[in-house]
């Protein structure tokens, strides 16, 4: 008789003397049977474990159907349900592995014990009559998640005269493991009678798993940021008036709201165990100037009518400047804080500066000045002289352009451009309208767009791209007030002394020593990014005609356009301009 007869004769009893030749393959384990099922109805289960033929819970298994006859095949899933995502399912399959591993090698251990201390009895010639039988009750075995949200239960079989499973015996099993939150109720009532009871996982306990608290937020009733898209329509114009320049908002009225954060839900483990969770972080108001807080501290409020305007961190209420007509002698020059909204013209002689944005419905007259701290709208055009200057430290959109110096740190759209200098520290679009270039010097750092460049006369037409635009036509400008300077303190040291005459020197001596510092603190910012420049991409030229006459020019690189050509693009390769 075999070691294993006998090993089972002594658990179970003798064995009928006419069991079927097949038994001795039973020792392949039940892997191939769970294989075979499984690819019979057509189901791979990513969360089932499979286990050698000589794992002890192979044999444990194999021993319990000798003696039963029949006994359905092991099924150790994590996931019956399909809920648990993949990353879970691998990383509990190899932590089940090992813990069936060392509880089932613990009771193999336990029959293989006995069985050598009957045999020693036996040798000893004790004066026992028959072999003491085994007895060990029905095991259950809990198996809970690494988080411990989830428990499983797989039941081991009595052993010899053990107790069969009872829902006592689950119920105190559980409660000897702790696993006291989320349990199967009905699940413990039908296991003991459950015809798959042994051998088998099942999902017997969940937890609660915790939530955090959602973090605050804040509703914006006003953009912040600034995107003027310009519309062009079938006829290629574009409508200047409708760029929505100025956001207005009265005094009291709602900017933006808080939400509040959210409390976390703590959860509780199969253990009942408490899982801790973390509230909310909340996020203050984006409080600027003319603005407060709402009593209840939720809303953030304007506390004048004015433009709204997001400045990088808090919201803030500008105060508008209405001119119900033109910029004359009956307003004088204005000088604004905020922002400012002309509803006429810019006549002749006359400045306006504004720190915020400039709305002008008319036009920008020859010989006045604007300089605008946000973006500049000339609705009907700048219509200049060659001393007519407009600056923006944003964008400029105007209708057209036309004998005047303009000077945008950001980006400039117009219809036309004609005998202008243009300073440009981003792109330069000329595409609707007329979209043309004709005379005069224009200056891009990133892009120049249009449509025609030049003229069929041939006009002389300046282009360049690259380097810093805005900062030289600082430095031009400064050189220019230096020259002037010079010139006057000459004149005043050629006349007579007097006390007046003494004031003016001084005064005079003082701003030219102003300018020669302004003029060589740019030289040094000039210097210092030199290399900056050499390294980033020199800018770009596209046109749909380029006429004969136009100067094209990348830094200290210079091209003469000698023949028309069309559909060309423009850009420095290798240190050369190259057009396309």
């Amino acid at each position: 008789m075999s070691l294993k007869e006998k090993l089972t004769s002594l658990l179970f009893g003798p064995k009928a003397a006419g069991e079927e030749e097949g038994g001795a393959q039973i020792e392949q384990g039940y892997a191939a049977e769970q294989t075979a099922e499984a690819q019979a109805e057509g189901i791979f289960d990513r969360s089932l474990l499979e286990l050698p033929a000589e794992h002890p819970l192979c044999r444990l298994y194999e021993l319990r159907r000798q003696e039963a006859g029949y006994l359905p095949a092991p099924h150790l899933s994590l996931d019956e349900e399909g809920v648990f995502p993949e990353e879970m399912i691998q990383r509990e399959l190899g932590r089940l592995r090992t813990s069936l591993t060392s509880l089932c090698s613990s009771r193999m251990k336990q029959v293989k014990d006995h069985d050598k201390s009957q045999l020693r009895k036996k040798k000893g010639q004790e004066e026992a009559a028959e072999a003491e039988p085994l007895s060990l009750d029905a095991q259950p075995c809990f198996f809970l998640s690494s988080d411990k949200l989830f428990a499983w239960i797989m039941i081991l079989p009595p052993v010899g005269q053990g107790q069969e499973l009872t829902q006592e015996l689950l119920l105190k099993a559980a409660l000897d493991q702790n696993v006291t939150y989320g349990l199967d109720e009905h699940l413990i009532e039908r296991l003991p009678v459950h015809d798959k009871r042994y051998f088998h996982l099942f999902l017997i306990a969940r937890g609660k798993p915790a939530f955090d608290g959602e973090n605050g937020n804040i509703v914006d009733y006003f953009p912040r940021v600034s995107v003027h898209m310009l519309d062009v329509d079938e006829y290629g114009q574009v409508d200047y008036t409708n760029l929505n320049l100025i956001r207005n908002v009265k005094k009291d009225q709602e900017i933006c709201r808080l939400i509040l954060p959210t409390d976390g839900e703590p959860g509780r483990t199969v253990l009942s165990e408490e899982i801790p969770a973390k509230s909310g972080k909340s996020v203050p108001l984006p409080k600027g100037r003319n603005t407060e807080i709402s009593e209840d501290g939720l809303s953030l409020l304007a506390t004048i009518d004015g433009h709204v305007e997001f400045t990088g961190r808090s919201f803030q209420v500008k105060p508008v400047l209405d001119i119900p007509g033109n910029v004359d002698y009956s307003t004088g020059d204005i000088n604004f804080l905020g922002d400012i909204n002309v509803k006429g013209d810019v006549l002749t002689g006359f400045t306006v500066r504004a720190m915020g944005n400039i709305h002008v419905a008319g036009v920008v007259e020859a010989g006045s000045s604007v300089e605008a701290g946000g973006d500049l709208v000339v609705v009907k055009g700048i219509l200049g002289d060659g001393t007519t200057i407009v600056r923006a430290h944003r964008s400029i959109f105007s209708k057209y352009i036309e004998n005047a110096t303009i000077y945008a740190r950001e980006n400039l759209q117009t219809d036309c451009i004609i005998n202008s200098r243009i300073y440009c520290d981003g792109e330069i679009q000329v595409r609707s309208g007329r979209g043309c270039i004709m005379g005069g010097r224009v200056w891009a750092a990133r892009l120049i767009n249009a449509k025609s460049i030049g003229a069929q006369s041939e006009c002389r037409t300046a282009v360049a791209l690259g380097g810093l635009p805005c900062t030289n036509f600082e430095r031009e400008v400064i050189q220019e007030e230096l020259k002037e300077l010079e010139i006057e303190l000459e004149k005043m040291e050629c006349q007579l002394d007097s006390p007046a005459k003494t004031s003016l020197l001084s005064k005079t001596r003082m701003k030219l020593s102003v300018a020669e510092l302004k003029l060589k603190q740019l030289e040094e910012d000039l210097d210092n990014i030199k290399i900056e420049l050499m390294e980033k991409e020199h800018g770009r030229l596209e046109c749909a005609v380029l006429y004969p006459g136009t100067e094209i020019s990348f830094g200290d690189e210079v091209l003469r356009v000698r023949q028309e050509r069309r559909q060309c693009v423009a850009k420095l390769v290798c240190g050369e301009i190259v057009l396309m």
